[in-house]
């Protein structure tokens, strides 16, 4: 691991680095499946042991590449994956994780999260979540996708506190979360992981990736918007990022933020071109 390697706590004995690896969209082009696993183990040959994945990308196509890419090195790998929401509860939970198990090529995840809220009640999904930690298939379990009333509720069942993750969309033009989700996130002491955190999809990558002070602060550092981007993400330490990388620079470019530090005055200079939130918003999602 990376002197520069920034590790946060998701509980007392799962740790993750402040940058991991993304795979949605892996899985699915089964001529991509060999650069999609080499770019799976530079990032953890570069420090980024964290690896998200989840059932329904690829429809588990995505599992299969992380199962490849991390056979023999499952020790080195903080191995997080999702359960659809139609699968949340007892025994259909229980049988997906049984199904991401053997996808990935492991006895357990280190951490098992609910995709995003679906129609089985918080208090069963917690149940099962529970026993599937107690069974020793998952160290932990977490949510995905639920803004600040529904970790409210999820605080209001029974182990609902058993939470060590929420994670949700955030960058740069995606902000909403900080008016009222990640306040209430670290008031209860629950790190944020934060998917697609340069955008998603080509227009909102480019309505930050291009935006003009993002570029000139860049140029100052000697590094790309990406990097300056990701650096921005990860600049207060208890949220992680998972970018997604397929070639092998764009993996560089992600392991290497994590030694970007930006100053009061860039950070400042990214507000104006990037205002934070003044109202609550809905909880964006892709």
């Amino acid at each position: 691991m990376t002197q520069q390697q920034r590790m946060v706590d998701l509980a007392g004995d799962v740790s993750a680095p402040a940058v991991g690896q993304g795979t949605w969209f892996m899985g699915e082009d089964h001529s991509q499946r060999a650069a999609e696993v080499r770019a799976l183990q530079m990032g953890l040959d570069l420090g980024m042991t964290l690896i998200d994945t989840a059932e329904m990308y690829g429809e588990g196509g995505a599992e299969e590449v992380v199962g490849s890419a991390i056979a023999g090195r499952r020790d080195e790998v903080t191995l997080v994956s999702k359960v659809y929401p139609h699968n949340a509860g007892n025994p259909a939970a229980k049988r997906s994780c049984e199904r991401s198990l053997q996808r990935l090529g492991t006895d357990y995840l280190d951490v098992y999260l609910l995709h995003w809220r679906g129609s089985v009640p918080l208090e069963e999904t917690v149940e099962v979540l529970e026993e599937l930690r107690h069974s020793g298939k998952i160290r932990r379990w977490g949510v995905s996708n639920l803004d600040v009333d529904e970790m409210r509720e999820l605080w209001s069942v029974p182990g609902g506190v058993g939470c060590v993750t929420n994670q949700v969309l955030y960058h740069l033009g995606s902000r909403g979360i900080e008016y009222d989700l990640l306040p209430w996130c670290r008031e209860h002491g629950v790190p944020v992981m934060a998917y697609a955190p340069l955008g998603h999809g080509g227009a909102a990558k480019r309505q930050v990736l291009e935006n003009p002070t993002l570029v000139e602060i860049a140029s100052g550092h000697g590094v790309s918007p990406a990097q300056v981007a990701l650096a921005w993400t990860i600049r207060e330490r208890d949220v992680l990022a998972i970018p997604k990388a397929v070639s092998e620079q764009h993996v560089r470019d992600n392991a290497a933020a994590l030694r970007l530090r930006l100053t009061e005055a860039e950070l400042a200079q990214l507000d104006a071109a990037f205002p934070p939130p003044q109202r609550r918003q809905p909880l964006d999602i892709i």
